[in-house]
């Protein structure tokens, strides 16, 4: 057999986890399956964070076009001749006669 199928061979039986030195080569499994679950933690974590922001901005966006319908709700309200109209359908109407001002004086 050639060096390279031997090695192919050796490594497909796993040799490399028996031998002598495969104490170096578990610490460095270990290692990397390590740093892969940080990755895949890290990952998750980020996924989540995402879906966290669109939903919150999906909210901001419902608050903000919420807030718009009120503040025009608001003004209609606000405007002359709506109060008007509402003082009219109460029986309010305007004064007849100027407003008069009151001077009060205090005497010590």
């Amino acid at each position: 057999m050639s060096k390279v199928k031997k090695g192919i061979y050796s490594f497909l039986r796993g040799s490399f986890l028996t031998d002598e030195s495969a104490l170096k080569n578990w610490k460095v499994i270990f290692f990397i399956v390590f740093l892969l679950l940080i990755m895949i933690t890290s990952a998750h974590n980020a996924d989540k964070k995402v879906i966290k922001i669109t939903e919150l901005n999906k909210l901001k966006r419902e608050l903000r076009a919420e807030s718009l319908d009120t503040e025009t709700i608001l003004t209609r309200m606000e405007m002359e001749s709506s109060i008007r109209r509402n003082a009219k359908e109460r029986g309010l109407f305007p004064s007849e006669t100027p407003p008069k001002k009151i001077k009060v004086t205090i005497k010590r």
